[in-house]
């Protein structure tokens, strides 16, 4: 049974997955390290610190595999788009196409985003999305977009943005409110079980659009000014999550009245909030990444690299 190697060096983790039909995904991923009280690092340092963490996430991934490889994928920039690039991806790219000539196995690129959205579409087990329009989100630490998803033989598909943050990203609103209330980066998961404990009623929360585009600044400004009033860090760490939870929900509204009623697919870090995830599905019926999926990840690049080697979008 064959494996399709998936890597994905983006600026937040290393990782590295195999996958094949039979017996599913492997994954091993790691955190790039960010000093205490910093809210992310700079291109070089991540750079520097995937160059030392991938050996070791192919070393611990590879460990006593015996499998036939068959073809490897890499995400080699953010976005499906002309001029898109971040020179940490370079070291993921650098990577795979020395094991590709080494190999002589067929290499094939993909977009981080692309990687978060078949993610999804993987863990959520919706690939009949492959062969249709739907709604994607892809909503993290550097980017905070919704884009319209369409198939495409030479891509497995084809994503336009239709929104965007017009500032901060969501999972930059979050890490610099946790870091606030004195959280370690990445913040997430900890902001979330801070809000999980508060029961009391918040303010009255409202997203700022602009078309279907969102501004996120305000949030912080907003979270700010409630903690230095007073409120608790279980409180300040609540309405944050509401906040983004609103926009979120805003902008997929506004977004299926222009569209009409198509699928819509959650994916990246943020999503992986729990309780984000479960206001969104109460208004819309959406697919959603599994937690382990949806944060940045190499087991969506390996799905790709298997879809685009066996050529299955023409099942679709």
């Amino acid at each position: 049974m064959p494996y399709y190697l998936g890597i994905d060096t983006s600026n937040y983790t290393t990782s590295a997955a195999l996958y094949s039909e039979e017996h599913g995904m492997l994954q091993q991923r790691k955190l790039l390290p960010v000093k205490p009280g910093e809210c992310g690092l700079r291109q070089s340092d991540a750079v520097f610190h995937h160059v030392q963490q991938l050996p070791q996430m192919m070393e611990q991934l590879l460990d006593g595999f015996s499998g036939e490889l068959a073809a490897i994928g890499v995400s080699s920039r953010p976005r499906d788009a002309e001029g898109s690039y971040m020179p940490c991806f370079t070291v993921g790219l650098g990577t795979a196409r020395s094991l590709a000539a080494a190999m002589n196995l067929p290499l094939y690129t993909f977009s981080h985003q692309s990687g978060h959205i078949a993610a999804a579409i993987w863990s959520a087990d919706c690939q009949e999305l492959l062969g249709e329009r739907f709604l994607a989100f892809h909503v993290s630490g550097g980017t905070t977009e919704a884009v319209l998803v369409q198939p495409d033989r030479e891509r497995i598909f084809r994503a336009e943005i239709a929104a965007k943050t017009l500032d901060l990203h969501a999972g930059q609103l979050i890490d610099r409110v946790g870091v606030m209330l004195g959280l370690d980066f990445p913040c997430g998961r900890e902001l979330e079980e801070l809000a999980g404990r508060h029961q009391a009623p918040l303010p009255k929360v409202r997203a700022t659009l602009k078309n279907h585009d969102c501004c996120l600044s305000g949030i912080e400004n907003s979270c700010r000014r409630y903690y230095e009033s007073g409120a608790s860090r279980e409180a300040v760490a609540a309405l944050c999550l509401q906040y983004v939870e609103e926009t979120l929900a805003s902008m997929c509204s506004g977004l299926l009245q222009q569209y009409g009623e198509l699928p819509v697919l959650f994916a990246g870090g943020v999503m992986s909030d729990q309780i984000i995830r479960e206001q969104l599905s109460r208004r819309f019926n959406a697919r959603f990444a599994l937690p382990e999926f949806s944060t940045d990840n190499a087991a969506g690049t390996a799905f790709l690299c298997y879809l685009k080697h066996t050529d299955r979008l023409g099942d679709h």
